[in-house]
């Protein structure tokens, strides 16, 4: 299957963006290079740096753009070493950074990745598949109290207690080995009723499970505030985000930069002298189109929150 992912708030996106012709610009998230392709349609002299830690994604991308030889530049990594990618490559700043924080259409569609509880797979969840830690690591080693903070935080799953204390039952008969082995165990732990309505009994413990093997919302906080300390004065961060972890993690860490002083509100003076250092653009986020949600119903959680650096 070729690399497959359909661009979210593209137009949007590029928008927000407000491309310079010879900016330096950055794809944390490279994935299919919809954002990348646009935004290199923009450029005259400038650059754009694709960083995917996804080898599949970077590989497909770097055919798709081979079109914009001399703009673009690849970077095989984790957009949280973002400092580290444009050190290596002489870059002092930037004007301007997109993060697409959704699992693209290929990793979900493609059951070897185990993304997916519509798929059967080995249970993998690898966004880097250089990396050692799988999902299985999590299902079959976390103990009951580390799968249920897993998916109680991660997933914000009503029942995690009891799939956490039904998955530690599965594996002390058997190893569980792949996505519909877990799907299934997830399905006896949750009371039938409560399966009845709403989305996919799995969908939260799937979630929570990828976040916790990609370290994704972690990374967040520390790389918008890296991007900011690289950024040239005016230029803008977009992000994407598909779950309200994400998009809080984003809002606040917008709203702590934008504000700068950090003193107790009962001090009658800012003693920190600590300035705004970006300015939000987008005081609510920004929502996919009717006609895009027609178009790709996997659109329909995603938010678009944007930033300018002062």
């Amino acid at each position: 299957m070729g690399f497959n992912h359909v661009t979210v708030l593209l137009k949007e996106t590029i928008e927000g963006l407000d491309i310079k012709p010879n900016g330096i610009y950055v794809d944390g998230t490279l994935g299919g290079g919809g954002h990348s392709f646009k935004i290199l349609q923009f450029l005259d002299k400038g650059k754009l740096i694709g960083i995917d830690q996804d080898q599949d994604a970077l590989d497909a991308a770097e055919k798709r753009l081979s079109i914009f030889e001399g703009k673009f530049i690849p970077a095989h990594s984790n957009f949280e070493n973002i400092k580290t990618v444009l050190k290596e490559l002489n870059i002092d700043k930037i004007d301007g950074l997109v993060l697409d924080l959704g699992v693209s259409s290929f990793q979900l569609d493609e059951a070897e990745r185990g993304f997916s509880y519509m798929n059967d797979g080995a249970l993998d969840m690898r966004m880097d598949q250089t990396a050692s830690f799988s999902a299985w690591d999590v299902v079959n080693t976390y103990s009951e109290k580390e799968l249920l903070r897993t998916i109680r935080e991660y997933g914000e799953e009503n029942w995690a207690a009891r799939i956490a204390k039904f998955i530690v039952e599965a594996r002390a008969e058997k190893t569980i080995e792949t996505t519909f082995e877990l799907v299934d165990i997830i399905k006896k732990a949750i009371p039938a009723r409560a399966r009845q309505d709403g989305p996919h009994p799995a969908k939260r413990t799937f979630q929570a499970i990828r976040i916790e093997v990609n370290n994704e919302l972690k990374i967040i906080e520390k790389t918008i505030e890296d991007t900011v300390s690289v950024m040239k004065k005016g230029g803008r961060i977009a992000i994407i985000t598909f779950h309200s972890l994400e998009d809080r993690i984003v809002k606040t860490t917008f709203k702590r930069l934008a504000e700068g002083c950090t003193c107790p509100k009962e001090l009658p003076v800012c003693v920190c002298n600590n300035k705004p250092k970006i300015k939000v653009i987008t005081k609510k986020p920004i929502l996919p189109s009717e006609e895009e949600l027609e178009n790709n119903p996997r659109a329909r959680s995603a938010k678009l929150r944007i930033a300018q650096v002062k």
